[in-house]
């Protein structure tokens, strides 16, 4: 058998608690951008490609477990444990508005022609937010079975995508009518939902399966069995030949979409994998962990060494926390990669480094 080859990842620390969230913004005449969410309520905002760090967004007073980008990744979106979800301006990490919720936020979504916000969580209530209008009274499709854990949109922002925490399946919901039109069946419930920058498959993760799904008739076109719990599951953007997995072996798995044959095995986390990306070009992908660490690996790896590569701005991270920036602020890195990201105006006073 031919040995394969170690993937060698950029390191990005800065998270003091779990990633469990990841994002990729789609490319943008500045580059694409990877927003993070943690458990310690400073959702990061990051440059793509490099992983070099560009801010991080304050407010939050609980775990934040899910964030968002808008398309041309000038807002940023995060839904937390404090009961909120907050839109940002991601260019200088002011907090745009707070919608205010009654129970914890799983889950947010910006629509594609990102006038909307989609939300939900513990209160089994999906809301549909006009950020032209933010102050209006939220519309609400109450008719969620189950706790919301993830949501997204697709086919142009008429259909809502949803699962849940505490039971199985897909739900897509009609905007217009606010009906559920389908149900995506599965055993466990779904802990991962991607639509396809195609908009041809519906990726989902639920226990140890991974399931392909036609987003347009609905039909299940793949299914595999992974050798553990999978929390988290994306499919490569470009082509759709590779998936990526991540799950309770701390491992980050690559795969044939066509045969389901293992491809790499990236080893480096040091706890379990909440969430997978693959960036929208499709030449790396993004892991973030329960060990508080965001990994990005390219597609071809190209060092067959076990060791990594720590990102060269790593060490604008942990201590910016307690450098006592007004809550509401991106607090900037230094690096010089960071100031040449055209568009992106952070405050001139910005102390990310000490």
């Amino acid at each position: 058998m031919e040995k394969k080859k170690v993937a060698v990842p950029l390191v990005c620390h800065g998270h003091s608690r779990p990633v469990v969230d990841l994002f990729y913004s789609p490319v943008t005449p500045d580059g694409y951008f990877l927003i993070s969410a943690s458990k310690d309520s400073h959702p990061m905002l990051r440059n793509g490609e490099t992983g070099d760090w560009i801010g991080t967004f304050e407010g939050h007073k609980g775990a934040v477990w899910s964030c968002c980008l808008d398309t041309n990744a000038l807002r940023a979106a995060s839904g937390s444990a404090d009961f909120s979800v907050k839109l940002w301006d991601a260019l200088t990490g002011d907090v745009l508005h707070s919608f205010d919720h009654k129970h914890i936020v799983r889950a947010c979504a910006f629509s594609e022609d990102t006038h909307l916000l989609l939300t939900g969580g513990f209160e089994k209530i999906l809301r549909i937010y006009d950020l032209n209008r933010p102050d209006a009274t939220p519309r609400e499709i109450d008719k969620s079975p189950g706790s919301v854990r993830t949501v997204t949109w697709l086919h142009s922002d008429q259909t809502i995508l949803s699962s849940c925490s505490d039971m199985g399946g897909v739900r897509l919901w009609d905007v217009r009518s606010g009906n559920i039109v389908q149900t995506l069946e599965t055993k466990a419930p779904v802990t991962s939902a991607e639509v396809s920058q195609d908009g041809r498959y519906i990726t989902t993760a639920d226990g140890s399966s991974v399931k392909f799904w036609d987003a347009n008739h609905f039909g299940l076109v793949k299914s595999y069995d992974m050798p553990c719990i999978v929390e988290s599951a994306s499919l490569e953007p470009k082509n759709g030949s590779r998936f990526i997995t991540g799950g309770e072996d701390m491992w980050v798995h690559l795969f044939d979409f066509y045969t389901g044959e293992e491809i790499a095995c990236n080893k480096g986390h040091h706890g379990p994998v909440h969430c997978v990306r693959f960036s929208p070009v499709g030449e790396s992908y993004a892991s973030g962990s329960e060990d508080g660490t965001i990994r990005i690996w390219q597609l071809s790896p190209t060092s067959s060494e076990d060791h990594e590569a720590t990102n060269q701005n790593s060490n604008t991270n942990s201590q910016h926390t307690s450098n006592g920036s007004t809550t509401g602020k991106v607090k900037a890195g230094v690096s010089e990669i960071s100031r040449k990201v055209e568009g992106l105006h952070i405050p001139k006073d910005g102390n990310g480094e000490s």
